[in-house]
C-alpha cells in the first residue's frame, strides 16, 4: 500500500558539520588606563598594559561561564591581558594555555598605547579618516589591513585544523574579533569592532573538503556575548586594545 502522507521537512538545532573547528573567541578583560603620561610596557612594539581590576573581575566570570564546558584546548596571544584573562579559566581546567602570535592586536604604529585613543578622543584628521576609510593603515606606521586580515585567517585557519570537531577557547582582542567577523561575512572591516571586554563571539570553521550542507566557509554563530558579565550600561566600550 502506497503511503500517501506528504514529505515533511524539520527544523533542527544547529550541529557543528563534521571535522569543524569549534572557536569560543573571548575578548581580553579591560585593560589599565592608558596614559600619555606614564605609557605602558611594550612587547616588540606594541603596547602590553595589563588588567586592572575590573578587568581581573571579568577573567573569573569568563572562567565561570565556560568552566562546564568540553574544552580540548586554551589559547592566548603573546600580549600579557589575553594570558591574564585565560589564567582563570585554565587553572580550573588544568589547561596550559597555548600561544598563537598571529593573533595578536593590529598593530597601530605611531599611534600604539594611549596615543590612539587620545587621537580618537581629540576628533584628529587622521582618526577620522581612519573610520571612514575602516583602514587601521591610515594610521601612519601602521600595519597594513591586508597583512592583518591575512595572518588572522592564518591563525584561525591553524587553530581549527589542530582541533577538528573539538571546542577550543581563544583569547583575543578587538581588533582581532571585528577582522574574524568581517572576513566570515564578507562585512565592512569595521563594522563588528564593539566586542565588549570578556565577551564570547562564537564561531565554525568548516573544513575544506566537509560534504556537509555548509561547505567551506566561516560561520559566526554568536557575536558580543555578554550574559556573563555585570551590567554596567554606563560604561563606555573601549574601541580597540
Amino acid at each position: 500500500m502506497a503511503d500517501d502522507r506528504p514529505v515533511e521537512y524539520r527544523q533542527h538545532r544547529f550541529s557543528l558539520p563534521p571535522g569543524a573547528g569549534d572557536l569560543l573567541l573571548v575578548r581580553h578583560g579591560e585593560s589599565q588606563p592608558a596614559s600619555l603620561q606614564a605609557p605602558s610596557p611594550a612587547l616588540d612594539g606594541q603596547a602590553d598594559p595589563p588588567l586592572d581590576p575590573r578587568g581581573e573581575h571579568e577573567a573569573e566570570r569568563v572562567a565561570e561561564r565556560l568552566a562546564a564546558e568540553d574544552i580540548a584546548a586554551i589559547y592566548v596571544t603573546p600580549l600579557r591581558r589575553t594570558q591574564q584573562t585565560a589564567a582563570p579559566l585554565a587553572r580550573r581546567l588544568g589547561i596550559a594555555p597555548r600561544v598563537e602570535p598571529d593573533l595578536r592586536e593590529v598593530h597601530l604604529g605611531e599611534w600604539e598605547g594611549a596615543t590612539f585613543s587620545a587621537r580618537v578622543r581629540e576628533g584628529h584628521p587622521i582618526a577620522r579618516r581612519m573610520f571612514a576609510e575602516q583602514r587601521w593603515d591610515v594610521v601612519p606606521g601602521a600595519e597594513s589591513m591586508e597583512a592583518f586580515a591575512a595572518r588572522v585567517r592564518a591563525g584561525i585557519e591553524r587553530i581549527a585544523a589542530a582541533h577538528a570537531g573539538e571546542r577550543v577557547v581563544t583569547f583575543v582582542h578587538g581588533g582581532v574579533i571585528g577582522m574574524v567577523v568581517a572576513l566570515a561575512t564578507g562585512g565592512q572591516p569595521f563594522a563588528f569592532l564593539g566586542a565588549d571586554n570578556g565577551s564570547l563571539t562564537h564561531l565554525v570553521v568548516c573544513r575544506r573538503d566537509t560534504t556537509d550542507r555548509f561547505g567551506e566557509g566561516w560561520i559566526v554563530r554568536r557575536f558580543n556575548d555578554t550574559g556573563h558579565l555585570d551590567t554596567d550600561l554606563d560604561r563606555p566600550t573601549q574601541p580597540l586594545t
